[in-house]
């Protein structure tokens, strides 16, 4: 079974199509959406009313801090993250709210524990962006055994780390776009799947990646979208224009 891995949509419908559309390509059998489906971009509702209908069809989906941010909005905005919160929430219906409402903060499939941010306390919402971090996080989730595989988003980078033998820390690697990386459930694994609606590294193309279970390998994958429309439909939106130029410019 292949399991296509998307999270932080940030209400961008024009990524989130193409990655549904790559990963059907890719004969993705599965999908999880690892939170952060809104917050940011300018289409919260057509996003939110797509990924209600992939959970119809059996998809895995995960609370994020947007969402949880659209649901009760900061009455004092402190910082640019929160800036769309009370717009986002306006744009939504009540089922909208009410599906943010019910959903976990983690889910297990077979070997692997899908989470938003880190494993360890996830409603802390902690970035998972070094060894450490990815260690503390692992550790949580590999408290149950069976657990070899760990997967989340929130930092909107690729990365993946891995425990190596001998006792030692956790070790990253680097992946390559497109390239299947090996990994073997002898040892354990956590990986951040990037942003496929807002990546921030200088590219715009969307980010997900695609996990075969029967052979255990997992590809990062870039996907080309018409990000310009999504950027106009930002400033349709009237929000701020940052986050148009960041969709962009892919920072």
């Amino acid at each position: 079974m292949k399991l296509a891995l998307l999270s932080d949509i940030h209400a961008n419908l024009q990524a989130l199509g193409a990655c549904l559309e790559h990963a059907q390509q890719q004969g993705a059998a599965r999908y999880a959406v690892l939170g952060d489906m809104v917050g940011y971009g300018g289409e919260p509702a057509a996003v939110m009313d797509r990924v209600m209908q992939m959970a119809q069809a059996g998809a895995v989906v995960l609370m994020g801090n947007h969402d949880a941010m659209a649901l009760n909005p900061p009455v004092k905005v402190e910082h640019l993250g929160e800036a769309t919160a009370s717009w986002t929430h306006a744009q939504l219906t009540e089922e909208h709210r009410q599906f943010l409402a019910a959903l976990p903060l983690t889910a297990r499939l077979q070997s692997c524990l899908l989470v938003h941010a880190s494993a360890h306390s996830p409603g802390d919402w902690q970035y998972v962006d070094d060894e450490r971090s990815a260690s503390v996080s692992l550790a949580a989730a590999t408290s149950d055994p069976d657990v070899r595989y760990v997967f989340g988003g929130h930092v909107h980078h690729q990365a993946l780390f891995y425990k190596g033998g001998g006792g030692g820390g956790l070790m990253a690697f680097s992946p390559t776009a497109g390239v299947p990386i090996p990994v073997p459930a002898h040892r354990r694994w956590i990986a951040t799947v990037g942003s496929v609606g807002q990546p921030r590294d200088g590219q715009a193309s969307a980010m997900y990646a695609l996990f075969d279970l029967a052979h255990s390998r997992l590809t990062f994958h870039r996907v080309p979208y018409d990000h310009m429309a999504a950027a106009a439909a930002v400033r349709r939106a009237g929000l701020p224009e940052q986050f148009a130029k960041r969709l962009e410019e892919g920072r």
